[in-house]
């Protein structure tokens, strides 16, 4: 039975990748490197704020990372500042949240955008559907660690396997098998079916309300 559904923040939830791509081309520009095709952060996010730093640095013509430290140290700074810039929810989700909600089902984010702007953007985006939102910090090994979703399911009382663990990346289908719990792999977001798949998904949903859909067979498994 499915008691509790943890999301991925970027590329599931919400549409970051031209606020993503705006905030690391600002420093890209600072350093004199290169500025990167929007589409590229597809592949650079996923894995925590500073490999997507690395992935970019890299590509934009500092192999070496000279920049990196005070790279990343700009792009939570500016983040945290303004975590919003271009961020849209992707259609039908916040209707599919609240009915989750009705039906009552705990939710929660489970991120690797920085903690604090991962609490912004949720709270801007979706108010107060969540009951919590874990993004990056010292405090929990980044994805695909499963940290973050057993922290969920630690603070809302359930076992693993009453959780469903949705995302839109490798990471994530890792991160929720990793964490023994039901992973659901969405192709609204960065990556495509294939990649979803074989890292492991145990259902790809093509909408937000195939979620729905999704939690109705397996609410009395």
């Amino acid at each position: 039975m499915i008691k509790a559904c943890i999301f991925d923040l970027d590329g599931t939830l919400a549409d970051t990748l031209e606020s993503m791509a705006y905030v690391a081309n600002t420093i890209m520009r600072k350093f004199g490197l290169k500025e990167m095709p929007v589409e590229n952060f597809k592949y650079y996010s996923g894995e925590g704020a500073n490999m997507l730093m690395r992935r970019c640095l890299t590509d934009a013509g500092d192999p070496e990372l000279t920049h990196f430290d005070e790279g990343q140290k700009l792009y939570r700074e500016m983040f945290a500042a303004d975590p919003m810039y271009k961020v849209t929810h992707y259609p039908g989700m916040p209707e599919t949240l609240k009915e989750l909600k009705k039906q009552g089902v705990r939710l929660a984010v489970c991120s690797n955008k920085p903690h604090p702007a991962a609490v912004k953007v949720i709270a801007q985006m979706f108010g107060d559907d969540f009951d919590l939102v874990i993004g990056q910090s010292d405090a929990i090994r980044r994805k695909p660690a499963p940290d973050g979703p057993l922290k969920v399911a630690s603070e809302f009382g359930v076992r693993p396997e009453e959780c469903m663990y949705v995302g839109d990346t490798r990471t994530d289908m890792l991160t929720g098998k990793a964490a023994g719990m039901f992973t659901v792999g969405v192709l609204w977001g960065f990556r495509d079916r294939e990649e979803l798949e074989s890292s492991g998904a145990d259902l790809v949903a093509e909408n937000p309300s195939d979620l729905l859909k999704i939690y109705e067979d397996r609410r009395n498994d």
